[in-house]
Protein backbone atom coordinates (compact mmCIF):
# COMPACT_ATOMS: atom_id res chain seq x y z
CA UNK A 1 0.00 0.00 0.00
CA UNK A 2 1.32 3.41 -0.86
CA UNK A 3 2.00 6.08 1.70
CA UNK A 4 -0.68 8.65 2.48
CA UNK A 5 -0.82 11.63 0.19
CA UNK A 6 0.05 15.16 1.21
CA UNK A 7 -3.01 17.33 0.55
CA UNK A 8 -2.61 20.35 -1.65
CA UNK A 9 -3.32 23.86 -0.40
CA UNK A 10 -6.57 23.96 -2.40
CA UNK A 11 -8.18 20.95 -0.67
CA UNK A 12 -11.91 21.60 -0.07
CA UNK A 13 -13.25 18.69 2.00
CA UNK A 14 -16.73 20.20 2.41
CA UNK A 15 -17.28 20.17 -1.34
CA UNK A 16 -16.15 16.61 -2.01
CA UNK A 17 -19.57 15.02 -1.47
CA UNK A 18 -21.60 17.60 -3.49
CA UNK A 19 -19.16 17.28 -6.40
CA UNK A 20 -19.19 13.47 -6.36
CA UNK A 21 -22.99 13.37 -6.02
CA UNK A 22 -23.32 15.74 -8.97
CA UNK A 23 -21.05 13.48 -11.01
CA UNK A 24 -23.15 10.45 -10.05
CA UNK A 25 -26.40 12.19 -11.01
CA UNK A 26 -24.99 13.21 -14.41
CA UNK A 27 -23.91 9.63 -15.10
CA UNK A 28 -27.32 8.28 -14.04
CA UNK A 29 -29.04 10.74 -16.39
CA UNK A 30 -27.15 9.12 -19.27
CA UNK A 31 -29.04 5.87 -18.66
CA UNK A 32 -32.43 7.44 -19.55
CA UNK A 33 -31.26 10.28 -21.77
CA UNK A 34 -32.42 8.82 -25.10
CA UNK A 35 -35.66 7.18 -23.94
CA UNK A 36 -37.89 10.08 -25.11
CA UNK A 37 -36.04 10.10 -28.44
CA UNK A 38 -36.38 6.40 -29.27
CA UNK A 39 -39.70 6.57 -31.18
CA UNK A 40 -38.21 9.22 -33.48
CA UNK A 41 -34.74 7.71 -34.02
CA UNK A 42 -35.65 5.59 -37.09
CA UNK A 43 -36.92 8.68 -38.96
CA UNK A 44 -34.08 10.91 -37.75
CA UNK A 45 -31.31 8.47 -38.65
CA UNK A 46 -32.81 6.32 -41.40
CA UNK A 47 -32.44 3.21 -39.24
CA UNK A 48 -34.73 0.44 -38.04
CA UNK A 49 -36.54 0.38 -34.68
CA UNK A 50 -34.36 -2.58 -33.67
CA UNK A 51 -31.21 -0.55 -34.31
CA UNK A 52 -32.67 2.37 -32.37
CA UNK A 53 -33.23 0.09 -29.39
CA UNK A 54 -29.49 -0.46 -29.20
CA UNK A 55 -29.08 3.13 -28.00
CA UNK A 56 -30.40 1.87 -24.66
CA UNK A 57 -29.08 -1.69 -24.76
CA UNK A 58 -25.47 -0.70 -25.42
CA UNK A 59 -25.28 1.54 -22.34
CA UNK A 60 -26.53 -1.35 -20.23
CA UNK A 61 -23.86 -3.66 -21.63
CA UNK A 62 -20.92 -1.28 -21.31
CA UNK A 63 -22.06 -0.10 -17.88
CA UNK A 64 -22.31 -3.67 -16.63
CA UNK A 65 -18.87 -4.61 -17.98
CA UNK A 66 -16.92 -1.52 -17.00
CA UNK A 67 -18.42 -0.86 -13.55
CA UNK A 68 -16.69 -3.72 -11.69
CA UNK A 69 -13.59 -3.48 -13.92
CA UNK A 70 -13.03 0.22 -13.30
CA UNK A 71 -13.88 -0.22 -9.63
CA UNK A 72 -11.03 -2.72 -9.40
CA UNK A 73 -8.74 -0.44 -11.40
CA UNK A 74 -9.53 2.38 -8.98
CA UNK A 75 -8.54 0.21 -6.02
CA UNK A 76 -5.20 -0.55 -7.68
CA UNK A 77 -4.21 2.63 -9.54
CA UNK A 78 -6.09 5.46 -7.84
CA UNK A 79 -9.80 6.13 -7.60
CA UNK A 80 -9.61 9.80 -8.60
CA UNK A 81 -7.50 8.94 -11.63
CA UNK A 82 -9.99 6.33 -12.85
CA UNK A 83 -12.91 8.63 -11.99
CA UNK A 84 -11.45 11.34 -14.23
CA UNK A 85 -10.88 8.84 -17.03
CA UNK A 86 -14.51 7.67 -16.79
CA UNK A 87 -15.83 11.23 -16.93
CA UNK A 88 -13.55 11.98 -19.86
CA UNK A 89 -14.92 8.99 -21.76
CA UNK A 90 -18.50 10.11 -20.98
CA UNK A 91 -17.71 13.57 -22.39
CA UNK A 92 -16.13 12.09 -25.51
CA UNK A 93 -19.16 9.83 -26.05
CA UNK A 94 -21.51 12.79 -25.68
CA UNK A 95 -19.59 14.82 -28.26
CA UNK A 96 -19.60 11.83 -30.64
CA UNK A 97 -23.41 11.65 -30.41
CA UNK A 98 -23.79 15.42 -30.74
CA UNK A 99 -21.96 15.69 -34.07
CA UNK A 100 -23.59 12.80 -35.96
CA UNK A 101 -26.91 11.44 -37.15
CA UNK A 102 -25.48 8.07 -38.15
CA UNK A 103 -26.92 5.25 -36.05
CA UNK A 104 -23.60 3.40 -35.88
CA UNK A 105 -21.74 6.39 -34.48
CA UNK A 106 -24.62 7.12 -32.12
CA UNK A 107 -24.45 3.59 -30.73
CA UNK A 108 -20.68 3.96 -30.31
CA UNK A 109 -21.12 7.24 -28.44
CA UNK A 110 -23.78 5.73 -26.21
CA UNK A 111 -21.41 2.85 -25.43
CA UNK A 112 -18.87 5.37 -24.14
CA UNK A 113 -21.53 7.15 -22.10
CA UNK A 114 -22.65 3.88 -20.51
CA UNK A 115 -19.14 2.88 -19.44
CA UNK A 116 -19.06 5.87 -17.06
CA UNK A 117 -21.51 4.17 -14.67
CA UNK A 118 -18.42 3.22 -12.66
CA UNK A 119 -18.33 6.82 -11.39
CA UNK A 120 -20.87 5.95 -8.69
CA UNK A 121 -18.97 3.10 -6.94
CA UNK A 122 -15.72 5.02 -7.38
CA UNK A 123 -17.30 8.03 -5.68
CA UNK A 124 -18.53 5.85 -2.81
CA UNK A 125 -15.02 4.47 -2.33
CA UNK A 126 -13.45 7.95 -2.36
CA UNK A 127 -15.94 9.05 0.30
CA UNK A 128 -14.97 6.12 2.50
CA UNK A 129 -11.27 6.89 2.10
CA UNK A 130 -11.39 10.66 2.55
CA UNK A 131 -14.11 11.68 5.00
CA UNK A 132 -14.25 11.47 8.79
CA UNK A 133 -16.26 8.52 10.08
CA UNK A 134 -19.27 10.57 11.14
CA UNK A 135 -19.78 11.85 7.59
CA UNK A 136 -19.36 8.55 5.76
CA UNK A 137 -22.85 7.04 6.11
CA UNK A 138 -24.90 10.10 5.03
CA UNK A 139 -22.47 10.80 2.20
CA UNK A 140 -22.50 7.31 0.71
CA UNK A 141 -26.29 7.25 1.11
CA UNK A 142 -26.58 10.33 -1.09
CA UNK A 143 -24.01 9.00 -3.58
CA UNK A 144 -25.80 5.68 -3.92
CA UNK A 145 -29.18 7.34 -4.40
CA UNK A 146 -27.92 9.30 -7.39
CA UNK A 147 -28.64 6.22 -9.50
CA UNK A 148 -32.35 6.74 -8.92
CA UNK A 149 -32.26 10.53 -8.65
CA UNK A 150 -30.56 11.01 -12.00
CA UNK A 151 -32.84 8.54 -13.76
CA UNK A 152 -35.98 10.21 -12.37
CA UNK A 153 -34.86 13.74 -13.19
CA UNK A 154 -33.25 12.94 -16.53
CA UNK A 155 -36.38 11.56 -18.21
CA UNK A 156 -38.58 14.69 -18.02
CA UNK A 157 -35.65 17.01 -18.77
CA UNK A 158 -34.70 14.98 -21.86
CA UNK A 159 -38.35 14.96 -22.97
CA UNK A 160 -38.52 18.76 -22.72
CA UNK A 161 -35.35 19.10 -24.79
CA UNK A 162 -36.58 16.67 -27.46
CA UNK A 163 -39.92 18.47 -27.81
CA UNK A 164 -38.53 22.00 -27.92
CA UNK A 165 -35.02 21.87 -29.41
CA UNK A 166 -32.94 20.03 -31.97
CA UNK A 167 -32.33 16.54 -30.61
CA UNK A 168 -28.55 16.97 -30.79
CA UNK A 169 -28.88 19.63 -28.09
CA UNK A 170 -29.27 17.09 -25.30
CA UNK A 171 -25.95 15.48 -26.26
CA UNK A 172 -24.20 18.86 -26.33
CA UNK A 173 -25.68 19.53 -22.89
CA UNK A 174 -24.46 16.16 -21.59
CA UNK A 175 -21.00 16.89 -23.01
CA UNK A 176 -20.95 20.24 -21.19
CA UNK A 177 -22.01 18.54 -17.95
CA UNK A 178 -19.31 15.89 -18.39
CA UNK A 179 -16.65 18.54 -18.92
CA UNK A 180 -17.90 20.44 -15.87
CA UNK A 181 -17.63 17.21 -13.85
CA UNK A 182 -14.01 16.76 -14.95
CA UNK A 183 -13.09 20.32 -13.94
CA UNK A 184 -14.85 20.02 -10.56
CA UNK A 185 -13.10 16.73 -9.76
CA UNK A 186 -9.72 18.21 -10.72
CA UNK A 187 -10.41 21.20 -8.47
CA UNK A 188 -12.08 19.55 -5.47
CA UNK A 189 -11.53 15.80 -5.18
CA UNK A 190 -8.21 14.50 -3.80
CA UNK A 191 -6.57 11.23 -4.78
CA UNK A 192 -7.04 8.45 -2.26
CA UNK A 193 -3.79 7.07 -0.80
CA UNK A 194 -5.21 3.56 -0.43
CA UNK A 195 -4.11 0.99 -2.99
CA UNK A 196 -4.56 -2.72 -3.56
CA UNK A 197 -1.28 -4.44 -4.35
CA UNK A 198 -0.84 -7.01 -7.09
CA UNK A 199 -1.22 -7.21 -10.87
CA UNK A 200 -4.35 -6.30 -12.79
CA UNK A 201 -6.22 -9.47 -13.71
CA UNK A 202 -6.53 -9.19 -17.51
CA UNK A 203 -7.81 -12.78 -18.13
CA UNK A 204 -10.33 -12.35 -15.33
CA UNK A 205 -11.48 -9.05 -16.83
CA UNK A 206 -11.99 -10.61 -20.26
CA UNK A 207 -13.83 -13.59 -18.77
CA UNK A 208 -16.14 -11.37 -16.75
CA UNK A 209 -16.82 -9.18 -19.79
CA UNK A 210 -17.64 -12.17 -22.00
CA UNK A 211 -19.96 -13.65 -19.37
CA UNK A 212 -21.83 -10.39 -18.80
CA UNK A 213 -22.20 -9.54 -22.48
CA UNK A 214 -23.57 -12.99 -23.32
CA UNK A 215 -25.96 -12.99 -20.36
CA UNK A 216 -27.27 -9.45 -20.82
CA UNK A 217 -27.62 -9.79 -24.58
CA UNK A 218 -29.79 -12.86 -24.04
CA UNK A 219 -31.88 -11.07 -21.41
CA UNK A 220 -32.36 -7.81 -23.32
CA UNK A 221 -32.88 -9.31 -26.78
CA UNK A 222 -34.66 -12.54 -25.83
CA UNK A 223 -38.14 -11.03 -26.20
CA UNK A 224 -37.41 -9.97 -29.79
CA UNK A 225 -35.43 -13.05 -30.82
CA UNK A 226 -37.63 -15.53 -28.95
CA UNK A 227 -36.69 -17.08 -25.63
CA UNK A 228 -36.26 -20.51 -27.22
CA UNK A 229 -34.51 -19.24 -30.36
CA UNK A 230 -31.03 -20.48 -31.24
CA UNK A 231 -29.25 -17.12 -30.61
CA UNK A 232 -30.84 -16.70 -27.17
CA UNK A 233 -30.11 -20.26 -26.04
CA UNK A 234 -26.57 -20.08 -27.44
CA UNK A 235 -25.85 -16.88 -25.52
CA UNK A 236 -27.25 -18.31 -22.30
CA UNK A 237 -25.16 -21.45 -22.74
CA UNK A 238 -22.06 -19.36 -23.48
CA UNK A 239 -22.68 -17.25 -20.37
CA UNK A 240 -22.95 -20.41 -18.27
CA UNK A 241 -19.84 -22.12 -19.66
CA UNK A 242 -17.64 -19.02 -19.69
CA UNK A 243 -18.93 -18.03 -16.27
CA UNK A 244 -17.96 -21.38 -14.75
CA UNK A 245 -14.51 -21.28 -16.34
CA UNK A 246 -14.05 -17.68 -15.21
CA UNK A 247 -15.06 -18.58 -11.67
CA UNK A 248 -12.55 -21.43 -11.50
CA UNK A 249 -9.79 -19.16 -12.77
CA UNK A 250 -10.66 -16.39 -10.29
CA UNK A 251 -10.47 -18.84 -7.37
CA UNK A 252 -6.96 -19.90 -8.39
CA UNK A 253 -5.32 -16.61 -9.31
CA UNK A 254 -3.45 -14.59 -6.73
CA UNK A 255 -4.91 -11.17 -7.61
CA UNK A 256 -8.43 -11.83 -8.93
CA UNK A 257 -10.64 -9.35 -10.72
CA UNK A 258 -13.45 -10.32 -8.32
CA UNK A 259 -12.57 -11.96 -5.01
CA UNK A 260 -15.16 -14.72 -5.14
CA UNK A 261 -14.31 -15.92 -1.64
CA UNK A 262 -15.19 -12.52 -0.24
CA UNK A 263 -18.22 -12.28 -2.55
CA UNK A 264 -19.48 -15.64 -1.27
CA UNK A 265 -19.66 -14.42 2.32
CA UNK A 266 -23.33 -14.28 3.36
CA UNK A 267 -23.02 -10.58 4.21
CA UNK A 268 -21.80 -9.78 0.68
CA UNK A 269 -23.76 -12.39 -1.29
CA UNK A 270 -27.13 -11.52 0.24
CA UNK A 271 -26.46 -7.80 -0.18
CA UNK A 272 -25.79 -8.33 -3.89
CA UNK A 273 -28.92 -10.46 -4.24
CA UNK A 274 -30.91 -7.70 -2.55
CA UNK A 275 -29.34 -5.15 -4.92
CA UNK A 276 -30.50 -7.17 -7.95
CA UNK A 277 -34.05 -7.44 -6.57
CA UNK A 278 -34.25 -3.77 -5.58
CA UNK A 279 -32.96 -2.78 -9.03
CA UNK A 280 -35.71 -4.90 -10.58
CA UNK A 281 -38.44 -3.38 -8.41
CA UNK A 282 -37.19 0.19 -8.94
CA UNK A 283 -37.03 -0.06 -12.72
CA UNK A 284 -40.55 -1.50 -13.01
CA UNK A 285 -41.82 1.72 -11.44
CA UNK A 286 -40.15 3.87 -14.09
CA UNK A 287 -41.10 1.68 -17.05
CA UNK A 288 -44.73 1.10 -16.09
CA UNK A 289 -45.44 4.70 -15.09
CA UNK A 290 -43.95 6.27 -18.20
CA UNK A 291 -45.90 3.97 -20.52
CA UNK A 292 -49.15 3.66 -18.60
CA UNK A 293 -50.03 7.35 -18.45
CA UNK A 294 -49.32 7.68 -22.19
CA UNK A 295 -51.81 4.98 -23.15
CA UNK A 296 -54.79 6.51 -25.03
CA UNK A 297 -58.01 7.16 -23.18
CA UNK A 298 -59.91 4.65 -25.35
CA UNK A 299 -58.14 1.85 -23.48
CA UNK A 300 -60.38 2.63 -20.51
CA UNK A 301 -57.49 3.25 -18.14
CA UNK A 302 -54.96 5.33 -20.10
CA UNK A 303 -54.71 9.08 -19.63
CA UNK A 304 -53.36 10.02 -23.07
CA UNK A 305 -50.58 12.07 -21.47
CA UNK A 306 -47.60 13.43 -23.40
CA UNK A 307 -44.12 12.07 -22.92
CA UNK A 308 -43.20 15.22 -20.95
CA UNK A 309 -46.10 14.66 -18.55
CA UNK A 310 -45.16 10.99 -18.18
CA UNK A 311 -41.62 12.02 -17.27
CA UNK A 312 -42.84 14.63 -14.81
CA UNK A 313 -44.81 11.90 -13.03
CA UNK A 314 -41.45 10.49 -11.91
CA UNK A 315 -39.99 13.82 -10.80
CA UNK A 316 -41.57 13.88 -7.29
CA UNK A 317 -40.02 10.46 -6.68
CA UNK A 318 -36.59 11.75 -7.69
CA UNK A 319 -36.92 14.70 -5.33
CA UNK A 320 -38.09 12.38 -2.55
CA UNK A 321 -34.94 10.31 -3.02
CA UNK A 322 -32.80 13.41 -2.46
CA UNK A 323 -34.66 14.16 0.78
CA UNK A 324 -34.68 10.60 2.10
CA UNK A 325 -31.05 9.61 1.50
CA UNK A 326 -29.87 11.29 4.75
CA UNK A 327 -32.83 9.74 6.56
CA UNK A 328 -31.60 6.32 5.46
CA UNK A 329 -28.13 7.21 6.75
CA UNK A 330 -29.54 8.09 10.17
CA UNK A 331 -31.51 4.83 10.23
CA UNK A 332 -28.35 2.91 9.30
CA UNK A 333 -26.38 4.66 12.04
CA UNK A 334 -29.06 4.03 14.67
CA UNK A 335 -30.28 0.55 13.78
CA UNK A 336 -27.83 -0.78 11.19
CA UNK A 337 -27.97 -0.73 7.37
CA UNK A 338 -29.70 -4.11 7.36
CA UNK A 339 -32.73 -2.51 9.03
CA UNK A 340 -32.67 0.40 6.59
CA UNK A 341 -32.57 -2.00 3.62
CA UNK A 342 -35.42 -4.07 5.04
CA UNK A 343 -37.55 -0.98 5.63
CA UNK A 344 -36.82 0.30 2.12
CA UNK A 345 -37.85 -3.01 0.54
CA UNK A 346 -41.04 -3.08 2.63
CA UNK A 347 -41.95 0.48 1.57
CA UNK A 348 -41.37 -0.47 -2.08
CA UNK A 349 -43.75 -3.41 -1.74
CA UNK A 350 -46.29 -1.12 -0.05
CA UNK A 351 -45.94 1.34 -2.92
CA UNK A 352 -46.87 -1.35 -5.42
CA UNK A 353 -49.91 -2.27 -3.35
CA UNK A 354 -50.96 1.38 -3.62
CA UNK A 355 -50.30 1.28 -7.37
CA UNK A 356 -52.35 -1.90 -7.78
CA UNK A 357 -55.49 -0.23 -6.44
CA UNK A 358 -54.97 3.34 -7.77
CA UNK A 359 -54.27 3.14 -11.49
CA UNK A 360 -56.98 5.42 -12.91
CA UNK A 361 -56.16 8.89 -11.56
CA UNK A 362 -53.00 10.84 -12.36
CA UNK A 363 -52.31 12.17 -8.87
CA UNK A 364 -52.80 8.72 -7.33
CA UNK A 365 -50.45 7.20 -9.92
CA UNK A 366 -47.87 9.85 -9.01
CA UNK A 367 -48.43 9.16 -5.30
CA UNK A 368 -47.91 5.42 -5.73
CA UNK A 369 -44.81 5.93 -7.86
CA UNK A 370 -43.41 8.32 -5.25
CA UNK A 371 -43.93 5.79 -2.45
CA UNK A 372 -41.94 3.24 -4.46
CA UNK A 373 -39.20 5.84 -4.98
CA UNK A 374 -39.12 6.54 -1.24
CA UNK A 375 -38.49 2.87 -0.57
CA UNK A 376 -35.86 2.80 -3.31
CA UNK A 377 -34.03 5.71 -1.65
CA UNK A 378 -33.88 3.88 1.69
CA UNK A 379 -32.73 0.64 0.08
CA UNK A 380 -30.19 2.11 -2.34
CA UNK A 381 -28.67 4.24 0.43
CA UNK A 382 -28.17 1.23 2.70
CA UNK A 383 -26.53 -1.08 0.14
CA UNK A 384 -23.02 0.51 0.07
CA UNK A 385 -22.87 0.54 3.87
CA UNK A 386 -23.63 -3.18 3.92
CA UNK A 387 -20.94 -3.83 1.31
CA UNK A 388 -18.28 -1.75 3.01
CA UNK A 389 -18.74 -3.30 6.44
CA UNK A 390 -18.13 -6.74 4.91
CA UNK A 391 -15.09 -6.26 2.63
CA UNK A 392 -11.48 -5.17 3.20
CA UNK A 393 -10.95 -1.44 2.88
CA UNK A 394 -8.66 -1.98 -0.13
CA UNK A 395 -11.46 -3.68 -2.10
CA UNK A 396 -14.27 -1.15 -1.73
CA UNK A 397 -14.09 0.03 -5.35
CA UNK A 398 -14.42 -3.46 -6.80
CA UNK A 399 -17.03 -4.52 -4.23
CA UNK A 400 -19.23 -1.47 -4.78
CA UNK A 401 -18.76 -1.87 -8.52
CA UNK A 402 -20.08 -5.42 -8.29
CA UNK A 403 -23.04 -4.25 -6.20
CA UNK A 404 -23.85 -1.55 -8.76
CA UNK A 405 -23.56 -4.20 -11.47
CA UNK A 406 -26.17 -6.33 -9.70
CA UNK A 407 -28.59 -3.39 -9.72
CA UNK A 408 -28.03 -3.06 -13.47
CA UNK A 409 -28.66 -6.77 -14.01
CA UNK A 410 -31.88 -6.41 -12.02
CA UNK A 411 -32.95 -3.54 -14.26
CA UNK A 412 -32.15 -5.58 -17.38
CA UNK A 413 -34.23 -8.50 -16.12
CA UNK A 414 -37.05 -6.11 -15.25
CA UNK A 415 -37.02 -4.60 -18.74
CA UNK A 416 -37.32 -8.06 -20.29
CA UNK A 417 -40.12 -9.14 -17.95
CA UNK A 418 -42.14 -5.94 -18.37
CA UNK A 419 -41.78 -6.06 -22.15
CA UNK A 420 -42.91 -9.70 -22.22
CA UNK A 421 -45.95 -9.07 -19.99
CA UNK A 422 -47.12 -5.97 -21.85
CA UNK A 423 -46.60 -7.61 -25.24
CA UNK A 424 -48.55 -10.80 -24.44
CA UNK A 425 -51.53 -9.38 -22.51
CA UNK A 426 -53.14 -7.10 -25.09
CA UNK A 427 -56.52 -6.16 -26.56
CA UNK A 428 -57.81 -3.98 -29.39
CA UNK A 429 -58.51 -0.36 -28.42
CA UNK A 430 -59.42 2.15 -31.09
CA UNK A 431 -58.21 -0.15 -33.83
CA UNK A 432 -54.75 -0.70 -32.31
CA UNK A 433 -53.29 -3.28 -29.98
CA UNK A 434 -52.62 -2.07 -26.45
CA UNK A 435 -51.66 -3.73 -23.15
CA UNK A 436 -54.62 -4.54 -20.91
CA UNK A 437 -54.95 -2.97 -17.48
CA UNK A 438 -54.37 -6.42 -16.01
CA UNK A 439 -50.97 -6.49 -17.72
CA UNK A 440 -49.89 -3.43 -15.78
CA UNK A 441 -51.39 -4.80 -12.57
CA UNK A 442 -49.41 -8.01 -13.10
CA UNK A 443 -46.23 -5.94 -13.50
CA UNK A 444 -46.98 -4.28 -10.16
CA UNK A 445 -47.50 -7.67 -8.49
CA UNK A 446 -44.24 -9.04 -9.91
CA UNK A 447 -42.35 -5.93 -8.76
CA UNK A 448 -43.94 -6.19 -5.31
CA UNK A 449 -42.79 -9.81 -5.18
CA UNK A 450 -39.24 -8.72 -6.03
CA UNK A 451 -39.36 -6.12 -3.25
CA UNK A 452 -40.59 -8.73 -0.77
CA UNK A 453 -37.80 -11.08 -1.85
CA UNK A 454 -35.33 -8.23 -1.22
CA UNK A 455 -36.89 -7.83 2.23
CA UNK A 456 -36.33 -11.54 2.89
CA UNK A 457 -32.70 -11.26 1.77
CA UNK A 458 -32.20 -8.28 4.09
CA UNK A 459 -33.67 -10.14 7.06
CA UNK A 460 -31.33 -13.08 6.38
CA UNK A 461 -28.23 -10.86 6.50
CA UNK A 462 -25.98 -11.48 9.50
CA UNK A 463 -26.58 -8.70 12.05
CA UNK A 464 -22.99 -8.55 13.28
CA UNK A 465 -20.26 -6.72 11.40
CA UNK A 466 -17.91 -8.90 9.35
CA UNK A 467 -14.33 -7.71 10.00
CA UNK A 468 -12.56 -6.21 7.02
CA UNK A 469 -8.94 -5.43 6.54
CA UNK A 470 -8.82 -3.26 9.62
CA UNK A 471 -9.85 -6.22 11.68
CA UNK A 472 -11.20 -4.18 14.54
CA UNK A 473 -14.35 -5.36 16.23
CA UNK A 474 -17.42 -3.35 15.44
CA UNK A 475 -21.02 -3.01 16.48
CA UNK A 476 -23.78 -4.22 14.22
CA UNK A 477 -24.59 -1.55 11.71
CA UNK A 478 -21.22 0.16 11.83
CA UNK A 479 -18.95 0.76 8.88
CA UNK A 480 -15.23 0.29 9.07
CA UNK A 481 -13.41 3.32 7.73
CA UNK A 482 -9.70 3.58 7.26
CA UNK A 483 -8.91 7.28 7.00
CA UNK A 484 -5.96 9.02 5.56
CA UNK A 485 -4.14 11.25 7.96
CA UNK A 486 -5.26 14.44 6.23
CA UNK A 487 -8.91 13.37 6.32
CA UNK A 488 -8.66 12.62 10.02
CA UNK A 489 -7.29 16.11 10.69
CA UNK A 490 -9.92 17.92 8.65
CA UNK A 491 -12.87 18.99 10.74
CA UNK A 492 -16.38 19.33 9.44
Amino acid sequence: MQSARTPGPGARPRLIVPVLAFCGAVVAVMQTLVVPLLPHVPDLTGSSPAAAGWLVTITLLTGAVFTPVLGRAGDMYGKRRVLLASLGVLTAGSVMCAVTSDIGWLIGGRALQGSALAVIPLGISIIRDELPAERVLPSIALMSSTLGIGAAIGLPVAALVVENFDWHTMFWASAALGLLDVLLVLWIVPESPLRTEGRFDVPGTLGLAATLVALLLAITQGADWGWTSAPTLALLAAALVVGVLWGRYELRTGSPMVDLRVSARPAVLLTNVAALLVGFAFYANSLATAQMVQEPTNTGYGLGASIVVSGLCLLPGGLAMVVLSPVSARLSAAYGPRSALALGAAVMALGYVVRFFTSHTLWLIVAGATVVSCGTALAYSALPALVMRAVPVTETGAANGLNTLMRSVGQACCSAVVAAVLAHMTFLAGGRSAPTLHAYLLVFLIAAGAALAALAAALCLPPARTPGAAGAPGKPGTVAVTQSAPAAREST
